[in-house]
């Protein structure tokens, strides 16, 4: 009885996309790829697995247990990739290496980490997103958030925030006062997971005056507009957060010009769960979901893991998530094009072939009857499935 039921199911975190939900999961991947053809980004395809020490280069924290592990005949410990920017820096740096600079590259693929599921995310998911790489200008990552924020618009949502931070400030703060690495990373992990209590449990333990801890509980709280990086550059001892804040008004400035402007909120205390990022980051939220729809940000190290330096930044955004913001927010769906139902008589399917032809020639969605029908039966087929219009052929 176990094994006949094991036939109908599918495994933890799996999931089956239903016609209507294959077609709308479609049509955002395809408006998704088409923006990024419009900005210059050449589209890659890397393979589903991957050897395991290069997924896991460049990582702060154990990601091997949210990884699926497999080996293959030599032994060799394989993995399902987890995220798309770790395989596109070891092309890039690899059989793109000769490439003219800056490479920017896209992508729309399934990626596979296995954890508690959560709405919008399953153990298997679909993200798309791009790469630019070879310069460390404000311009790249005002471009890469700017493209992100069109993204989401040409999804069909308008009314969504870009948090907008920076690695390098809150390191800075942390070094100023000469927290160990230990302490430094135990701090890093509580802000990655917004753990605001741990955060604060974690600096009354500290060793250092309680100056340092009214400053250190500020990293947190330092969200908003443009006032916000006057009262980080307050904080700011060290040169290394004020670069970091002279780097996010830099990339601001330019995305007035993009128009992007207004859906920033600067927040100071972001930091990503991947710890390959070094300086600019962003996560984009909407109304109605607890986490974000996009997420991304700059990589200058990544590539050197590869043996290739170059700097990089990047975004992904979650297709899954786009999809149930779409739900939560009663906003329209991605149509699927259902034009014309064609049925015929006995001894019309020749000419109902070749008017199907002429039909989808011309651009419409056509579906053609199996067989010979009555007009009742073709119309009421052409209503059942979702058909504007109904040819019939006698």
């Amino acid at each position: 009885m176990e094994n006949e039921m094991q036939v109908l199911e599918i495994p933890y975190g799996m999931r089956d996309f239903l016609p209507i939900e294959a077609a709308e999961k479609r049509a955002i991947e395809e408006k998704l790829a088409s923006l990024y053809v419009a900005w210059g980004y050449d589209e890659v395809v890397t393979p589903t697995i991957e050897y395991l020490d290069n997924l896991v280069r460049g990582s702060r924290h154990s990601i091997e247990t949210h990884l699926f592990k497999l080996f293959d005949r030599k032994n060799n410990t394989l993995a399902l990739r987890h995220e798309m920017t770790t395989p596109i820096a070891r092309l890039a740096a690899s059989r793109l290496q000769d490439s003219p600079l800056p490479l920017k590259l896209s992508y729309n693929s399934n990626v596979f980490r296995y954890e508690e599921m959560q709405a919008g995310r399953q153990c298997e998911f679909h993200q798309s997103g791009v790469e630019f790489m070879g310069t460390t200008a404000a311009g790249a990552d005002a471009e890469i958030i700017a493209l992100a924020a069109k993204g989401i618009v040409d999804s069909g949502i308008s009314d969504f925030t870009i948090c907008l931070g920076q690695v390098d400030f809150a390191t800075g703060i942390m070094e100023q006062f000469q927290l160990s690495p230990q302490e430094q990373h135990a701090l890093q992990t509580s802000l990655e997971q917004h753990d605001f209590v741990q955060f604060e449990a974690q600096i009354d333990r500290l060793s250092v005056a309680e100056g340092a801890k009214k400053t250190l509980r500020q990293i947190p709280l330092l969200s908003g507009g443009e006032d916000v990086l006057e009262k980080a550059y307050a904080l700011a001892l060290s040169e290394k957060s004020k670069r970091a804040l002279d780097n996010l008004r830099a990339i601001y400035r330019l995305l007035k010009a993009y128009g992007s402007d207004r859906y920033v909120r600067f927040d100071l205390g972001i930091l990503r769960d991947f710890s390959y990022y070094t300086g600019m980051v962003f996560e984009i939220y909407t109304d109605g979901l607890g986490f974000p729809l996009a997420g991304g940000g700059r990589y200058d190290h990544l590539l050197s893991d590869f043996g290739n330096p170059c700097p990089a930044t990047g975004f992904a955004i979650g297709i899954e998530r786009i999809l149930l913001a779409l739900t939560r927010q009663n906003l329209a769906r991605p149509e699927t094009p259902k034009d014309v139902y064609i049925g015929f008589s006995n001894g019309a399917e020749e000419k109902a072939i070749r008017e199907a032809g002429r039909l989808r020639q011309e651009g419409k969605a056509v579906e053609l009857s199996s067989a010979s029908l009555s007009r009742a039966e073709a119309e009421a087929l052409q209503k059942k499935k979702g058909y504007a219009n109904l040819v019939y052929l006698a």
